[in-house]
């Protein structure tokens, strides 16, 4: 599922460039976004103005990796689970999550409908 694999490519260089707009388009109009403190966003929209402010604040110059290592489980024709391992790093902490995507075929391509951020505890 390349696609998929192109997807979350595009998904690290959108967080990596600081870009909101190119990060938000990854998803559906109407995805559903689950922070790892558990605010729920609701819509494309509502997740670019949350990250532009993330990437112009708290978050800027935030390096993400490790989501090309995931795991894509088709669910039917046009979904598929995708749970990948990585994280984000600030001034030099890094701080693992393991993510969870619904993913759907869309007359624009694949997108996420739906996004699981679950920060790793610390051991």
């Amino acid at each position: 599922m390349s696609d998929l694999t192109e997807l979350l490519d595009s998904l690290v260089e959108a967080w990596n460039g600081g870009d909101a707009a190119a990060y938000a388009a990854v998803f559906t109009d109407d995805a559903d976004y689950i922070t790892f403190d558990g605010t729920h966003l609701r819509g494309r929209a509502a997740i670019e103005s949350s990250h532009r402010w993330l990437f112009d604040g708290p978050l800027k110059g935030s390096t993400m990796s490790g989501v090309g290592d995931a795991m894509i489980k088709p669910l039917a024709d046009g979904a598929a689970l995708v749970i990948a391992g990585g994280g984000t790093a600030v001034d030099g902490r890094h701080r693992p999550s393991v993510v969870t995507f619904t993913a759907v075929r869309t007359p624009e391509g694949w997108r996420f409908a739906s996004f699981q951020n679950t920060r790793v505890a610390a051991r």
